[in-house]
């Protein structure tokens, strides 16, 4: 694909307070791929906490401050598959009852794609020159597999990594059991669903998990700590962009 499309970077808000490695990474590929990046200094969080809560109102004054912060890029895109979720598929049923929001929001769902598909089906991007000598395991997000359709995208991509083999986990489109706010409402539930995960992912003797949403990767990431594991967990776009020889989520600085 020549010439230099047009993208806006969603960053979300856990990349940019937890993990903005991921952000770069993003960028990197991104640029790679061939795009003109730009990030909206305006953005703020796309309105899934509130949303989740049940809070309506606040979620549709989010989501209008995102539709404007947005206006005009061809592209938008989001290294998480729940935001881009929130925006394709959430946002304009916000609006049912606001004929002109609801045009705003349609034409932001219908541009907004998730990184890891919009790099492999949209620009046809393979990594070039990554190598990563580890066994991995991939955790598939419920938002990213249910919402946005994320599926193969993500293991072509990792297939061509140099020296990396890719391992499937039992049950691996089971929930890891963060789902946002319902790990603080449900925390005994939420613990023996990301321990059912972590058993499954163990399982595969892989020495890394990778996935396309930080929240989930934190939550495995977590148990794995209180576990006293050694897996390693990375954002999938920190291994495609070649920095997977980085520290992991969750991991200090010891």
């Amino acid at each position: 694909m020549s010439g230099k499309i047009e993208v806006a970077l969603f960053v979300t808000c856990l990349v940019d307070l937890n993990r903005p490695s991921v952000g770069f990474a993003a960028v990197k590929l991104l640029e790679q791929a061939g795009c003109r990046v730009s990030v909206p200094d305006a953005q703020t969080c796309c309105g899934q906490p509130a949303y989740n809560s049940g809070d309506r109102k606040t979620t549709r004054d989010i989501a209008a401050a995102v539709i404007e912060a947005f206006r005009g890029y061809r592209y938008v895109v989001a290294p998480s598959g729940s935001c881009a979720g929130m925006i394709k598929k959430h946002y304009p049923a916000l609006f049912k009852d606001d004929p002109d929001m609801l045009l705003a929001a349609e034409d932001l769902a219908a541009r907004t794609h998730e990184l890891v598909s919009f790099l492999a089906d949209v620009m046809d991007f393979e990594p070039d020159d990554v190598k990563l000598d580890r066994k991995v395991t991939y955790h598939d997000s419920c938002s990213s597999l249910r919402e946005m359709k994320v599926v193969n995208q993500p293991r072509k991509l990792l297939d061509e990594v140099d020296d990396l083999e890719l391992v499937e986990a039992e049950d691996r489109e089971a929930c890891c059991g963060f789902g946002g706010t319902f790990c603080i409402k449900y925390p005994e539930i939420s613990e023996e669903m990301v321990d059912r995960k972590i058993d499954n992912l163990l399982a595969t003797k892989a020495d890394m998990v990778t996935a396309g949403d930080l929240g989930c990767l934190m939550n495995i990431a977590g148990r794995l700590h209180r576990r006293g594991e050694k897996m390693k967990v990375l954002h999938v776009t920190e291994i495609l962009a070649g920095m997977g020889k980085e520290r992991g989520i969750g991991e200090g600085d010891d």
